[in-house]
């Protein structure tokens, strides 16, 4: 989507996504090695009651939907940061992942020519509609005429 096709209010859904635990183990070993991500034997005994993906690898499929169904052919090239990310339940081997985002706000950058900035919300939710990942971002667009999608 190019930014001009973003609205406030809009609300975009992809997904699902399924997550084996395969995928699970792989990247808690690369990226986030805690027992309860790693170690299906040990996270049966834990609080959780069972082997959890990292929220980093949660935040990382909800980017994965997002750049399919909304960031690809855009000029978005860079984002700020995050207003704030929560990851409400835990995800297991066997989910379903859906988004939702919705458009916060839309707007160009008065300070620098050629700038877009759009805030959303990205929410993700298990097969059963129960919410797995809660955050804000912010993403920038180059809406200058030499910006070439990729």
């Amino acid at each position: 989507m190019r930014f001009a096709d973003f609205h406030v209010g809009q609300v975009i859904e992809a997904g699902p996504y399924e997550l084996t635990a395969d995928e699970i183990l792989a990247f808690a070993r690369s990226y986030d090695p805690q027992w309860f991500h790693t170690d299906p034997d040990a996270a049966a005994s834990g609080r959780f009651g069972g082997l959890i993906a990292s929220g980093w690898h949660t935040c990382g499929i909800a980017m994965r939907l997002v750049a399919d169904a909304a960031l690809a052919g855009s000029e978005s090239f860079a984002s700020p940061g995050l207003q704030y990310v929560k990851w409400p339940h835990p995800v297991r081997p066997g989910d379903h992942l859906s988004l939702r985002a919705e458009v916060i706000e839309l707007r160009t950058a008065r300070s620098r020519s050629g700038l877009g900035i759009l805030r959303w919300r990205w929410r993700l939710f298990n097969q059963r509609k129960i919410e797995v990942l809660d955050l804000e971002a912010t993403s920038l667009f180059d809406l200058s005429s030499r910006s070439e999608p990729s």
